[in-house]
């Protein structure tokens, strides 16, 4: 696996931008669309660096090796110990030099969720990319409820944060998407010009919360699929002895049982438009 960002420059002067795909390891999609892409794509305009997130993970078809990637890009004195001395943050530390240095990164993930459909997470600064991505919904917000990516990272700094959820890790199908996903955003930025696809009517939603586990033990009351609804006073599951219910109608996203502490077990969100 490589290590290093690989850079691509145009004969053309234009925009700095980057892709990251491998956030976390076992989410192939990017991967396999990079492997292939990559030997034969030339880049007209500009700069692009391609990345491979987490390259040990990726070797072993994991999540991650020590923490999670997607959290290691918040303030310093936002991170533990044991986060600040693992393999992710110095990875973080490593792509932080080519974030800075573009102005808009695009990360590609994939869902644990057979039933999960693919979306984009970004915030509203990013309408010009999202527009232009084959994927009908987006979602805002996680900035603020679940932060520590490289779409965070990017916003916190003034720039622009995209990331494609794919859909199901294990379908081929998200395959597709993360290429189409890619050739689109080196499209809109100018990168590009022969790949066109149709834009699509986006069905918009905004995150009002992230559910952190009290317990070791969080049990889903029965099995949620992404966006659907979660009705006032239904029950999610339960943390130890508590129930957790849902306060006001909504959609979930990503909803997964735990047995640690502190562990992020669901979002919930509401339509927009």
């Amino acid at each position: 696996m490589i290590n290093e960002v690989i850079e691509k420059r145009g004969t053309f002067p234009g925009p700095t931008n980057m892709v990251i795909v491998g956030t976390h390891g076992d989410e192939v999609c990017g991967v396999r669309v990079l492997e292939k892409l990559l030997p034969t794509l030339t880049i007209e305009s500009g700069m692009v660096y391609f990345a491979y997130g987490n390259p040990k993970a990726i070797e072993k078809n994991v999540r991650f090796v020590e923490k999670n990637l997607n959290r290691m890009y918040k303030p310093e004195n936002e991170l533990t110990y044991e986060e600040k001395n693992s393999y992710e943050y110095e990875r973080a530390i490593y792509l932080q030099k080519y974030l800075n240095l573009s102005d808009c990164v695009l990360d590609i993930h994939a869902s644990t969720n057979p039933e999960s459909k693919p979306f984009i997470i970004c915030e509203k600064n990013a309408e010009k990319i999202y527009n232009a991505l084959p994927v009908d919904t987006v979602v805002f917000g996680f900035d603020e409820n679940e932060p520590g990516g490289t779409d965070y990272y990017m916003n916190q700094i003034g720039k622009i944060g995209v990331c494609v959820e794919c859909g199901y890790l294990g379908d081929e199908a998200s395959t597709e998407v993360a290429k189409i996903s890619i050739l689109q955003y080196l499209r809109i930025l100018g990168h590009i010009s022969k790949i066109e696809a149709p834009i699509q009517t986006k069905e918009c939603f905004q995150i009002h919360k992230l559910y952190l586990t009290k317990t070791d033990h969080f049990s889903l009351s029965k099995k949620f699929s992404d966006f659907q609804i979660v009705k006032e006073g239904e029950e999610i599951g339960t943390d130890g002895e508590e129930k957790v219910i849902c306060d006001r109608e909504s959609i979930i996203l990503f909803p997964h049982e735990a047995n640690k502490v502190g562990t992020e077990v669901f979002l919930l969100g509401e339509k927009t438009n």
